[in-house]
């Protein structure tokens, strides 16, 4: 269980929040709130009726990034330690990224640094409209090395090489414009938005969904002729799967899947 003081967990039916809770410091993280994370990113991974997690932060910002008390310890660390800190990051943003369930960020008000990052990973963003995003390593002399892999697959090399470099702030409107965000509300319109993806998601085959997310993982980057034989070997196991019969039947018998009952 994550510490209530970081982190809070909210377990209903088919559905994980998790809240990011210290507003006094924007939900900026620390080696306590990564480990508090991935404690329950593992807990998520392993439990087979999850459909959909909710990532969000409280108070009046989503994440500020990276937490400056540990900045200030991480002045002093050798470089073994960095290292270390560096590596409890990048196998918490794995864990979110190989999660088999999806996973939506709610953000407002600020996503700064490894803030963009940690919505970067998640596969559905909504956002509200007035929220402000920034790569701001660059104006502390350091890099948004971490969080590169995640975000440079949403944003893409261009957008990358504006926005790593000055480090300027972007509005969510330029965030859906360059695919960070997949949609935009007042904040008050949030949770209807996510309630909505939520709503998407479980009424669609659990197994289909993680063997999409696969999919995208599978041929992103691959060669024409590898994602051809896997694309073929995917459709054809699905096709066959127990999962795959039950929908297929269900929609030409014009009834709901049994996931859905």
């Amino acid at each position: 269980m994550a510490p209530l003081t970081t982190v809070r967990r909210e377990d209903q039916p088919g559905v994980l929040h998790i809240t990011l809770t210290r507003p006094e410091v924007r939900n900026a993280f620390d080696e306590e709130v990564i480990a508090a994370l991935t404690a329950i990113v593992r807990d998520a991974a392993k439990d087979p009726t999850l459909r959909a997690i909710v990532l969000a932060g409280s108070g009046p910002s989503f994440c500020a990034g990276a937490d400056l008390a540990w900045m200030m310890k991480a002045v002093a660390y050798s470089r073994q330690e960095n290292l270390r800190d560096a590596e409890d990051l990048a196998r918490m943003l794995e864990l979110f990224d190989c999660l088999p369930v999806p996973v939506i960020a709610r953000v407002h008000g600020a996503a700064l640094g490894g803030g963009v990052g940690l919505a970067a990973v998640c596969d559905i963003v909504v956002a509200a409209e007035d929220t402000m995003f920034a790569f701001t390593e660059v104006k502390l002399g350091i890099l948004p090395a971490v969080i590169s892999p995640y975000a440079i697959a949403k944003i893409g090399r261009s957008a990358a090489r504006e926005l790593f470099l000055t480090g300027a702030r972007f509005s969510a409107a330029r965030a859906m414009e360059i695919g960070l965000v997949h949609a935009i509300g007042e904040e008050q319109e949030l949770d209807r938005i996510v309630a909505k993806y939520v709503n998407d998601l479980v009424t669609s085959g659990p197994e289909a969904v993680a063997a999409a997310k696969r999919l995208i993982a599978g041929i992103s980057g691959a060669t024409h002729t590898a994602a051809t034989e896997y694309t073929i070997d995917a459709i054809a196991e699905r096709r066959v799967s127990k999962e795959g019969q039950e929908g297929m039947s269900a929609f030409l018998a014009k009834r709901p899947p049994s996931w859905t009952a």
